[in-house]
């Protein structure tokens, strides 16, 4: 017997792809905001919620669309409040998302911000070699439906803590940030359209500058990025402020070195009008000594970016160590003295293996393991 063919995530859509399929399937053109708005602004987890919509077009939707393409698997809490997912696909394949919250300073000081990291891809090709989203490989990438999925999962979290948010039809996170499992600029038109969704008036309704893409440096699809009108923010992972450093810890560097890279970069923040954002993960021994912060201190004025130095998460596996706290605090008063934007950020959610793909890949080994001794 022949399987269906898997529905594609109703999440997946944009405002004009869904009024072509409802045109297409002889319903009203117009009832595609309608049932985004149920999607985006109240919620609706699935069609039979959309009560003001046509039986019919309830069924249609029923039958066309997955509304739940990712299942959340498990839930992880940090004593200090980030929050892990670990979301399954239909295909059983494992992303995470994370919730960090921090709480705020100066005037805002008793606000807590909190910021959704979502994944890309199914594992990893780029093998950054403080990285465990790459250590079992790269599976597959994720749809656009499956990205948003994610976003929305948070979203229901939030709501659950404070119902005012989802009456509102508002989100309460702060930021999201493109940051989690894979290399979002190698899913790039997936990417782009989950963004486009999140973003959009008809959509979430995200603000642009929320949002931050976080790329290791694929350098052309970053300066095609800076054409798109989403006007995203970006970070780069540095990582290492020379060749020879960098090359040691983002394997990417030897196809797009940091010559090409930094053009690359400019260019985007020249489009933008903002600053971009160097992420800087502090290895004890590797990239922390005074060298590094000298050429790093170029590249950050070079670029007029703010720098975020963040203590490494130990991946058991992978060979680094993170910086001793002292050393830290000393690469980023150089930084400081110097007149660059730093921020020296503090570990989040360690306790429960926060860091891109640890949780992931401990529950695929534990499948691994499970299946063998069966």
């Amino acid at each position: 017997m022949e399987m269906a063919a898997p529905k594609p995530p109703i999440y997946g859509e944009t405002l004009e792809s869904l009024s072509a399929l409802l045109k297409g399937s002889g319903h009203a053109a117009f009832r595609a905001k309608q049932i985004l708005a149920w999607l985006y602004r109240r919620r609706a987890s699935a069609a039979e919620e959309m009560t003001d919509l046509p039986k019919p077009l309830r069924q249609w939707l029923d039958e066309t669309f997955d509304f739940e393409p990712a299942l959340l698997l498990l839930e992880k809490k940090s004593e200090d409040v980030t929050q892990k997912l670990l979301m399954q696909m239909r295909d059983e394949a494992l992303v995470e998302c994370v919730l960090i919250r921090a709480p705020q300073e100066g005037e805002a000081l008793g606000k807590v911000r909190t910021t959704v990291c979502i994944s890309t891809q199914v594992g990893c090709a780029h093998g950054c070699r403080f990285c465990a989203s790459g250590m079992d490989g790269f599976r597959r990438n994720l749809s656009a439906g499956e990205i948003v999925a994610q976003v929305m999962h948070a979203v229901r979290l939030e709501d659950e803590k404070d119902p005012a948010w989802l009456a509102r039809g508002l989100v309460s996170f702060d930021n999201l940030v493109v940051m989690g499992m894979g290399e979002p600029l190698a899913n790039y038109d997936n990417v782009i359209r989950a963004l486009t969704i999140l973003n959009a008036s008809w959509g979430l309704g995200l603000g642009a500058r929320r949002i931050t893409l976080s790329t290791s440096g694929v350098a052309p699809k970053i300066l095609e990025l800076a054409k798109e009108e989403l006007n995203i923010r970006l970070a780069l992972s540095l990582h290492g402020a020379t060749d020879e450093v960098r090359s040691q810890i983002m394997p990417v560097n030897r196809r797009y070195p940091l010559k090409e890279l930094l053009v690359a970069v400019r260019a985007f923040s020249k489009a933008k009008g903002h600053m971009v954002t160097l992420e800087y993960i502090m290895i004890d021994g590797v990239n922390d000594t005074p060298e590094q912060a000298r050429e790093l201190i170029k590249i950050a004025k070079e670029l007029h970016a703010h720098v975020n130095l963040i203590p490494y998460n130990t991946v058991q596996g992978l060979e680094w160590r993170r910086s001793p706290a002292e050393r830290r605090r000393r690469f980023a008063q150089t930084l400081k003295d110097a007149g660059v934007s730093t921020t020296l950020r503090k570990e989040k959610g360690h306790d429960i293996d926060a860091a891109c793909g640890q949780l992931r890949l401990k529950t695929e080994r534990a499948r691994v393991a499970t299946k063998k001794s069966l």
